[in-house]
């Protein structure tokens, strides 16, 4: 499988940085109506993924929905470890289907691990059963 082929493009992906607001990626996350967004770093190095149910648990910790307070805290403070785990571009078509069971979406990063794109459920369904893909 050429998951260069099949995976979404950074330039068309959603994305937060760890430096970002939790206001800000609830107002992204909003905005596309996604479940889950993944989060790079400075360098564009994929470090995780934050979920509705992580803004969720901020939002109860915090004990408001108030913006000015969701302005100071940090998406980086979200990151649950081990969650939403990244493949490499040259994986093996087994595990890239065995990883999309798992999770909504796949990011695809490169031997530094800045993020390349993702592969989407949709889109892996489509190239197996010879659908065209369409983004």
């Amino acid at each position: 499988m050429n998951i260069a082929k099949i995976m979404i493009p950074k330039s068309l992906t959603v994305f937060l940085h760890e430096s970002d607001s939790v206001r800000q990626g609830l107002e992204n996350l909003r905005r596309h109506g996604y479940t889950a967004i993944p989060v790079l770093d400075a360098s564009g190095r994929y470090i995780g993924s934050v979920t509705e149910g992580d803004f969720l648990r901020c939002i109860l910790e915090e004990g408001t929905t108030d913006k000015r307070v969701l302005e100071n805290r940090r998406i980086g403070e979200l990151l649950r470890q081990e969650f939403c785990p990244a493949l490499p571009i040259d994986a093996p078509e087994d595990t890239v289907i065995d990883t999309v069971l798992r999770q909504n979406f796949v990011p695809i990063v490169d031997d530094r691990n800045v993020l390349c794109g993702i592969v989407t459920r949709r889109r892996l369904i489509s190239y197996l059963t010879g659908r065209e893909l369409s983004l």
